[in-house]
């Protein structure tokens, strides 16, 4: 069917592969970082000149990267907003990322909706601090002259494929990107206007939600730029996950999202009922500490790096010698524990060694990630295998414990960017459709990552009654909390 192309633009940089529209072998690929000055103190910007994105883009796609392409997709960070005025011209630098200046915004507009499940039954999820709606909240309070200004809304991959066509009056976006808003509903498929006003102050122009195969449009140049999606959608679909599969993602915080048949309304507020980018559902839920356990434990024990921690635990044995470690030390979303610390229980003489704290790091942070599973199975998802993504699913322990913990089989997917593949998978899909060779009900089908699998084999029992002693000390330290 010919060439097709795949762009993520993460809160990093812009990744772009060239992929054969008929089995999605990478042919080529290019990348270049955001141009983004750091905030005094490190870390990454709040606000980000979009221009930035777009700079990143062409760099990434220079060298005639994009010679013989006939559609491209586009996917990108999620929680962004891009406020523009009534010319089309960006308001303020575009919201990006878990904006911690958002904390007080998100509790206002819970209260005023009438609390946690209002919300929940309104769009299948509670305002939280990164999300759309709770930004525009904090907009119209910090800077009202802004948003009285606002009256356009797009996020991140929705004024990229706006950009690439052209600045059309037409201005669209996808299920999976509206489903993040705080102001869509996946389950009716519909907007929530009166949510936009009930943060921004005032009615603001929405981009149109298109179908999965649907085509944004055509360049003049006559390349079809595909619906595009959120970065976290456009990786599920470059796994190829379907039905029975979940993904668990190591970052410093980590998050479980599998494929479901319908939205999830949950009042707590630990599931996120996102739409995925085939037109099914992707409910996700999120812990706050992955990652940033082991590095913290890391520290504490003096060991260089989390390899080397790995290479300590492996030393101990299933359970840590009684050690377990609760590792909300950030707080918790899951359970929802926002002013929480962490725990170490089960210290005795003989558990009081180095090797049996690394493991119980581990085993904790695993633990604490099969909690969050638990939370989805106990709302009917189900969950056959667990693919395990991030740079620490490479680590021996994690791979030794995760499949016991997770009590199912564990494939752990050779590093690639999935978001910028499954853009291109989607890019392929429209093109199909729009040459009448491609069901816009059936995505094409690329040939899978290249993976190991892990079975929890005879380790089965003893990864269950390690999660058994887990879960005893959370249930004594935090009763009820899940």
């Amino acid at each position: 069917m010919g060439i097709v192309a795949g762009l993520d633009s993460s809160p990093d940089f812009t990744r772009i592969v060239v992929c054969d529209a008929d089995t999605g072998a990478v042919l080529r690929q290019g990348y270049a970082p955001h141009p983004l000055e750091s905030p005094e103190g490190g870390g990454r910007p709040a606000d980000v000149d979009p221009q930035a994105w777009l700079l990143s883009l062409g760099e990434a796609a220079g060298g005639g990267l994009l010679e013989g392409v006939q559609a491209i997709g586009v996917s990108a960070q999620a929680n962004s907003v891009v406020p523009l005025d009534a010319q089309g011209n960006t308001v303020r630098p575009a919201m990006v990322g878990g904006d911690k200046r958002s904390q007080v915004a998100a509790a206002d507009l819970i209260d005023a909706l009438g609390g946690r499940e209002a919300w929940a039954q309104a769009v299948g999820s509670v305002p939280q601090a990164g999300q759309p709606v709770t930004k525009l909240r904090w907009l119209a309070r910090s800077e009202p002259e802004a948003a009285a200004r606002t009256a356009v809304l797009l996020q991140a991959h929705d004024w990229l494929v706006w950009q690439l066509l052209g600045r059309p009056v037409r201005r669209t976006t996808d299920r999976g990107g509206a489903s993040g808003t705080g102001y869509w509903s996946a389950a009716t498929g519909g907007y929530r206007p009166d949510l936009v006003e009930l943060a921004l102050g005032h009615h603001a122009v929405l981009p149109e939600v298109i179908g999965p195969a649907d085509a944004a449009g055509t360049t003049p140049e006559g390349l079809l730029i595909s619906a595009g999606t959120g970065e976290t959608q456009a990786a599920a679909f470059g796994l190829g996950i379907g039905l029975g599969d979940a993904v668990v993602s190591l970052g410093a915080s980590g998050s479980v999202m599998a494929v479901h048949t319908e939205p999830l309304v949950d009042q707590s507020g630990m599931i996120t009922a996102l739409a995925d980018a085939t037109g099914m559902h992707l409910p996700v839920v999120t812990t706050l500490n992955a990652v940033r356990a082991l590095r913290g434990t890391a520290e504490l024990l003096g060991v260089p790096d989390l390899e080397s921690l790995s290479e300590l635990a492996m030393k101990s044995t299933p359970g840590s010698h009684g050690l377990v470690l609760l590792p909300y030390l950030e707080g918790e979303r899951t359970p929802n524990l926002p002013h929480t610390a962490g725990t170490l229980a089960g210290l005795r003489r003989e558990s009081m060694r180095p090797e049996h704290l690394a493991r119980a790091a581990f085993e904790g942070m695993l633990c604490g990630l099969a909690d969050a599973l638990d939370v989805l199975r106990g709302r009917g998802v189900e969950v056959r295998r667990v693919f395990l993504l991030g740079a620490a699913a490479e680590l021996p322990a994690v791979q030794a414990a995760a499949p016991m913990l997770f009590g199912t089989q564990v494939v752990v997917p050779q590093p690639a960017d999935y978001a910028a593949i499954g853009s291109a998978r989607q890019a392929a899909w429209a093109l199909g459709v729009s040459r009448g060779t491609l069901d816009p009900r059936t995505p094409p089908v690329w040939q899978g990552a290249v993976a190991q699998v892990l079975e929890p084999g005879e380790e089965l029992a003893v990864g269950q009654a390690v999660r058994r002693q887990f879960v005893s000390v959370r249930e004594q330290t935090h009763p009820g909390a899940l």
